[in-house]
């Protein structure tokens, strides 16, 4: 399981352990949080095509999908 800290996931690095549309490394492009300072939106994007995914930021944690880093 990855610890994540949701106040420091912009601009962080991830790669997926199954490619998504072929591609495997991610930088969080975009974090939105509500009044409370909860995460509501959580936004990945590829490096190589620029293409962004919008995904639920738990799912970083999962050490079965996402290593932290580029790998």
């Amino acid at each position: 399981m990855n610890q994540i800290n949701p106040t420091k996931l912009r601009n962080s690095k991830w790669t997926a352990v199954k490619s998504i549309h072929r591609e495997k490394h991610f930088l969080v492009s975009d974090v939105e949080y509500d009044e409370e300072g909860v995460v509501v939106l959580c936004v990945i994007e590829s490096v190589l095509s620029k293409k962004e995914y919008p995904i639920d930021w738990r799912e970083l944690k999962s050490g079965e999908k996402w290593l932290q880093g580029w790998k």
